[in-house]
């Protein structure tokens, strides 16, 4: 202990805890402390000396600055205007505690000490609006007053250009809402930030709110407003963080910002952190904290920047009133896609090998009645790549594009129904298989998978780390078989063949183009405005296209509800002996009804027998049935 102690104070010296605090220090400890102000020397030497403050934020942040780099120790007392400081150093909100604290030689520790232009920060800087990130308390809130706040938080986020230079003079131009600088969070302050930030490190935390879509920017209020935690090691795309030891931001207009409470605003704002400032004393319940975080290795400075607005993202986002629902793309995204895109249309002896190769494999499995080797026709087809190129021609109106990938679809086409025909007319079968019905009759549910396929297959192509999954897309859509069994039915000259199996291919190619084309759109490749023309020509025609599909699938409906009403019809009576009904399959053609069913009986039926079932069947029917029945006898 030592032998002179000192106690600050200022504008509390009169208070009643005050006379409280010396008394305590005369009784318990047979101290009779050194009383002066925050800006008073306290006598000759100021060297080795312990200060107790009883100081308000305002009063102790003008005293840490004066003795930064000093040998002295500091203990910090509560009181009801230094709650910045209580927080920050977790300090008990107990007078007489945070006295015997400060004879704690196990609390004191070396404080990272953060300025922000030249002035003391005891818990943040706070430049913009952050939207919740600190200096929010919702504990108190309903859930339907959060959800009132976060609407509240929708409707006025702003944007603002920005310069930041980092340490290693690495220069970041965004635009964004706001920026939190800490220094370190060792106490439970009224942060969203889940992670405990070092007091030895040397380094500030700025973390940069820029959601640059309404998706993103949901997402992070409802991070905040709900679970009110998050992590850098996982931070939402809306959060850009940078760790270094010293960051200047600037900016053209002023900007308002707040160090704790105090309101300022400059076009200049320099944080930079004094390593091991200061030596102040911790709560007691952090000594756990301060004996982990001694040996501190000095960290590299960390940028995680890229989900920050550039560029032509950042004027927009400035210029606009509202977010965009989803992300515009930016200028190297456009640029990385639009030469896939164009590699995608072009053509080459590359793809003209894959499509004749896709196209006998598919057939082959198409009479072989294969399903496995459909599949790998599918996977090996690269007729996806030039339709999802044909989509950005679409809503771009790149002519050069357009060109290309038609040109390079059409003779894909070309060259499937060439060689699937001349396969057929060359292989002595002509039995329809399984593979080739199932591609006969398409519906509304084939349309849906094409219009998933294509928001899948645009998605894909836009992004790099899921273009893997190009090839469940390809197997999703199917486009090869159906083109193939068309070739088939051309080879056979049987026209329903031709006509079912092209509407599907059309189907596919039309519910691809224009849901891959929407996609795009939202990804922000292409303003609304400039891609509505192509949208509605691809719409007017996947009307058309839609109008058989309709009356196909409502004959499927149509079929599905006979069946269900018939599987209510097991058994049946006839001269008291029960009767087995057993339903094979039922079609619909006009105004009749074809049911091929088996009937199990220990004996042969007469006609008139047969008669009596079909008049049973025809009790659950409007429309006249015909019935196809085999006989099934058990002997006994």
């Amino acid at each position: 202990m030592q032998d002179q102690i000192h106690i600050v104070a200022d504008s509390l010296k009169g208070s009643e805890n005050f006379s409280a605090v010396i008394k305590y220090f005369k009784t318990r400890y047979e101290l009779d402390p050194v009383i002066c102000g925050p800006l008073e020397e306290c006598g000759e030497d100021t060297e080795s000396k312990l200060f107790f403050l009883y100081l308000t934020d305002k009063e102790i942040k003008p005293f840490l600055q004066n003795h930064i780099r000093k040998n002295v120790d500091i203990v910090i007392l509560p009181n009801d205007g230094c709650k910045y400081a209580i927080r920050s150093y977790g300090i008990s909100k107990d007078i007489f505690e945070a006295v015997d604290d400060g004879f704690n030689e196990k609390l004191l520790s070396k404080m990272d000490i953060l300025l922000c232009n030249g002035l003391v920060v005891l818990s943040s800087v706070v430049i913009g609006d952050m939207h919740g990130l600190y200096k929010l308390n919702l504990e108190k809130n309903t859930k339907i007053g959060k959800i009132k706040i976060l609407l509240e938080h929708l409707k006025r986020i702003r944007f603002k250009s920005y310069t930041l230079t980092t340490a290693k003079e690495q220069k970041i131009l965004t635009a964004a809402s706001g920026i939190t600088v800490v220094e370190q969070s060792i106490a439970n302050e009224r942060s969203a930030i889940s992670d405990e930030l070092s007091i030895h490190d040397g380094k500030l935390n700025a973390f940069i709110l820029a959601p640059t879509s309404l998706l993103s920017y949901l997402g992070y209020l409802v991070s905040i407003f709900f679970y009110q935690r998050i992590s850098i090691l996982a931070l939402p795309k809306s959060l850009g963080y940078i760790k270094t030891s010293k960051l200047v931001i600037e900016s053209a207009k002023p900007m308002d910002y707040m160090i704790d409470d105090d309101l300022l605003s400059s076009k200049e704002i320099i944080l930079e952190v004094v390593q091991d400032g200061l030596s102040i004393c911790l709560g007691r319940g952090l000594e756990e904290k301060v004996k982990s975080d001694t040996n501190i290795i000095e960290e590299k400075d960390t940028v995680k920047i890229n989900s920050l607005p550039k560029g032509e993202i950042g004027n927009i986002l400035i210029n606009s009133e509202r977010l965009p629902f989803f992300k515009k793309a930016g200028e190297e995204d456009f640029k990385d896609l639009f030469v896939s895109l164009r590699n995608s249309a072009g053509f080459s002896y590359i793809y003209v090998t894959l499509m004749i190769l896709s196209t006998l494999l598919a057939t082959t499995g198409l009479f072989a009645n294969s399903t496995p080797v459909v599949i790998g026709a599918m996977i090996l087809s690269p007729l996806m790549s030039p339709i999802v190129s044909l989509s950005m021609g679409i809503i771009r109106s790149d002519r050069s594009l357009l060109e290309q990938s038609t040109k390079t679809l059409m003779t894909g086409i070309v060259i499937t129904l060439l060689f699937s025909s001349f396969f057929t007319v060359l292989i002595p079968l002509h039995q329809i298989t399984s593979e080739m019905q199932g591609r006969l009759n398409p519906n509304l549910l084939d349309l849906m998978v094409a219009v998933f396929s294509g928001i899948a297959g645009a998605y894909a192509t836009a992004k790099e780390e899921v273009a893997k999954s190009l090839a469940g897309v390809a197997i999703a859509v199917a486009l090869v078989p159906p083109l193939s069994v068309t070739g088939i039915g051309i080879g056979l000259g049987d026209l329903d063949i031709m006509y079912g199996s092209f509407l599907l291919f059309i189907t596919n190619l039309v519910g691809i183009m224009l849901s891959a084309s929407l996609t795009f759109i939202v990804l922000g490749y292409a303003p609304v405005t400039r891609a509505k023309k192509g949208i509605f020509f691809t719409a007017v025609l996947l009307v058309f296209i839609t109008i058989p599909l309709v009356l196909s699938f409502a004959h499927i409906v149509e079929t599905s509800n006979y069946l269900t009403k018939l599987k209510t019809i097991t058994t049946t009576k006839i001269d008291s002996e029960a009767l087995t009904l057993n339903i094979k399959s039922l079609d619909t053609k006009d105004e009749t009804i074809f049911i091929e069913m088996e009937v199990v009986s220990n004996r042969s039926l007469t006609h008139i027998e047969l008669e009596q079932i079909k008049s049973k069947i025809q009790k659950y029917f409007k429309k006249r049935i015909v019935l196809n029945i085999s006989m099934k006898i058990i002997i006994n």
